[in-house]
């Protein structure tokens, strides 16, 4: 390997130049693409070298570690100058006047690539495939990483290249390569409404553990001991019922008229049996040994004196 007056490598292309933007020759149509403007020394030093055509280089920024690569399309750029698209210098981070190191490469033709758009607003173009097809034409080459510029309708749409097959650096120059699109870097997708739970779906709730039933007391039905049901009233007593209308029972037999004599609840009360309404206060005073008061004899009095009442009395007495 040995290099030449123009600081070449005898064996293959290799040279340093100060790069530019476009803009400054006057040449806007260089932003569509990815080709650069070389000076004429290079295109005399490839012509002697038997190198691949289409030709396609590889960019150097060693101050920024930044690789990338292009094609070419015209040789009229001043020695030791080459002009660039300023999307591509942006790739590179590059400002005006760095240097930036070129060597030519073969690049194997693609055969997929996976593209990201920056905003959301490049997939409501009318047909984003076929606008990207078209400027696609003027490009060589695609390197994994990189953000190249698709101008339509007066605006700028960057889009990331962010998978290519079969290599990172693929040439797309008469080739069929399937592109594909993954979700723009601003997009968010929508909320999904959180669906009511139906009454199918309803989480089953677990059952309740076991009580143990507590004790509860006097909780027995109660019966009477006649064998009538507990709802029974006895029938209303009629007028010939003794004075005090009041039922008594004895000893659990049907309720009886208190119109009985007085001589049968004496004899009833002797035998020792429960006698319950106007007769028990008296049953009970009797067996108290209290016996009832005898009212004093009502004699007649003689009357007595009465002054000024106009009768006449007698003072015997």
């Amino acid at each position: 390997m040995f290099f030449d007056g123009y600081g070449y490598h005898g064996a293959s292309f290799e040279q340093t130049y100060r790069c530019y933007p476009a803009s400054f020759i006057e040449k806007p149509h260089l932003e569509s693409g990815d080709k650069i403007i070389m000076p004429p020394s290079a295109l005399d030093r490839l012509a002697s070298l038997h190198i691949d055509y289409p030709m396609l280089f590889e960019l150097w920024n060693d101050a920024a570690e930044r690789v990338s690569h292009c094609g070419v399309l015209e040789f009229i750029a001043e020695e030791g100058m080459i002009y660039m698209p300023y999307w591509m210098m942006e790739n590179m981070l590059l400002q005006e006047g760095d240097i930036v190191k070129l060597k030519n490469v073969t690049l194997p033709k693609g055969t997929y690539v996976k593209l990201q758009p920056h905003t959301k607003d490049f997939l409501d173009i009318s047909n984003p495939k076929a606008i990207l097809e078209t400027t696609l034409r003027n490009f060589s080459c695609l390197t994994t990483g990189d953000s190249i510029m698709v101008a339509y309708n007066n605006k700028k749409y960057y889009i990331d290249i962010i998978e290519a097959k079969p290599s990172n650096a693929i040439s797309i120059i008469e080739t069929d390569c399937e592109v594909d699109f993954a979700p723009p870097l601003d997009y968010k997708e929508p909320e999904k409404p959180i669906a009511p739970l139906s009454a199918s779906k309803a989480p089953e709730k677990e059952a309740p553990a076991e009580i143990e039933p507590k004790f509860n007391p006097f909780s027995g039905a109660g019966r009477r001991l006649d064998g009538k049901p507990l709802n029974y009233q006895p029938p209303p007593l009629s007028s010939s019922a003794s004075e005090d209308k009041r039922p008594s029972v004895l000893n659990g037999s049907n309720a009886q008229s208190s119109a009985a004599s007085s001589s049968q609840s004496k004899s009833r009360e002797s035998q020792g049996k429960l006698v319950f309404g106007a007769n028990a206060n008296r049953s009970n005073e009797t067996a108290k040994g209290k016996e009832p008061k005898q009212e004093p004899s009502q004699d007649k009095e003689e009357p007595k004196f009465q002054p000024f009442t106009g009768k006449k009395y007698s003072l015997r007495g």
